[in-house]
């Protein structure tokens, strides 16, 4: 379901705050793959799946319980961790990220698997800032769209801009 992104970093992590806060501050589109202590001595099927949009993690799945969204983050289990993070592109990331059953709230990965309220706050904070952002890009866009809207602004223009040219005696130049 997630194509394969480029290997940002590849570590075993005590603690998960370094890393959900590295990916908030890259503002990465990507993913991560997280498997636990028991399963770093296993065959690693067992691991977890979060995926980042601007740095939020958005999604999570668990590889071995087929478990997703806030369940997903608790079937995780505790650390170490085999922490694995990739980038890629946001586009290949829009269908997962349409799947209801598998997001996360902002702030939960770093709640439930760090313990750190402090990066869920910083999360919070982004997905707010954010959300304003794209608020107002999506009614500019909305907008956009409505091309009998455009095209009245359009006329409107060009009327108006005919009359001062006629006002201020420009009538003969757009003759010709």
């Amino acid at each position: 379901m997630i194509p394969d992104g480029e290997l940002l970093r590849s570590r075993v992590v005590s603690a998960l705050s370094p890393a959900l806060e590295d990916a908030l501050d890259r503002e990465l589109d990507g993913y991560a793959l997280v498997s636990p202590r028991n399963a770093l001595l296993d065959s690693g099927n067992d691991r977890g799946v979060i995926t980042f949009e601007s740095g939020v993690a958005t999604l999570a799945y668990h590889t071995g319980t087929d478990r997703g969204g806030p369940p997903a983050l608790a079937d995780i289990g505790s650390p170490p961790y085999q922490f694995e993070l990739y980038a890629l592109a946001a586009e290949a990331l829009e269908l997962p990220h349409r799947t209801e059953t598998l997001r996360i709230p902002p702030g939960a990965a770093a709640e439930r698997l760090a313990g750190d309220a402090e990066l869920a706050a910083r999360v919070r904070a982004a997905v707010a800032d954010d959300g304003d952002e794209r608020s107002e890009r999506d009614a500019v866009e909305a907008f956009l769209e409505n091309e009998a809207a455009v095209s009245d602004i359009r006329d409107a223009a060009r009327t108006d801009a005919l009359e001062r040219a006629e006002e201020w005696g420009f009538s003969e130049a757009l003759e010709e």
